[in-house]
């Protein structure tokens, strides 16, 4: 969605939120650059890892980078993930408060589907900070690894057999919620999540 002063993307899988120190031509800012018409500056407000995919706000000047910014670090945009892991989750929502990197860190989530045959459960998650890796080390941290993710769990047999490959991490930005600081309205982007 294209709205003028920032855009919104579907990140995909491997493509990184930020250039990395051989350069930021294969990032989502360059490719946002490339294709909006009439092209404009890219400025990356926040970041999804670079396996995971969904939703992202790029900025389009350096001030509607800082508005867009200080939404995020007054932690008033609402984001929202659909996330697969590994075991039963349970079927009341759960919040995870454990300090990351000695920070107050909040995850919530809730269990939406379950597959017995994989023993994967799909979860809506919510968080209200954002630090590295929260979702995949809260969850993995109280048993629910996130399916696909290398770093912090492992493949199980089951889902192995139930997926027939090594699948890629299985987390999604699907919506993110704010009210805009250029206009004052209430914005809200959606793309379709994960599906069991």
């Amino acid at each position: 969605a294209d709205e003028g002063l920032y855009s919104v993307w579907d990140k995909s899988y491997g493509v990184l939120s930020h250039g990395s120190k051989w350069g930021d031509h294969q990032s989502l800012g360059r490719h946002a650059e490339s294709q909006l018409s009439p092209q404009r500056n890219a400025f990356v407000v926040h970041r999804l890892d670079r396996a995971a995919t969904g939703l992202m706000l790029i900025a389009h000047s350096k001030k509607a980078a800082q508005a867009l910014g200080q939404l995020f670090e007054a932690r008033q945009i609402d984001k929202h993930y659909q996330v697969a892991v590994h075991g039963l989750f349970p079927e009341a929502s759960q919040r995870f408060t454990d300090s990351l990197d000695n920070k107050p860190a909040l995850t919530t989530a809730k269990r939406f589907d379950y597959n017995a045959s994989g023993d994967i459960s799909y979860l809506d998650v919510k968080i209200e900070t954002g630090y590295k890796h929260q979702i995949r080390r809260h969850l993995s941290q109280h048993g629910y690894p996130v399916v696909g993710d290398r770093l912090y769990g492992k493949l199980s047999e089951a889902c192995e057999q139930e997926l027939k490959l090594t699948p890629n991490l299985q987390l999604r930005a699907c919506q993110l919620e704010f009210i805009s600081p250029f206009d004052g309205e209430s914005k809200q982007y959606q793309i379709d999540g994960l599906t069991a």
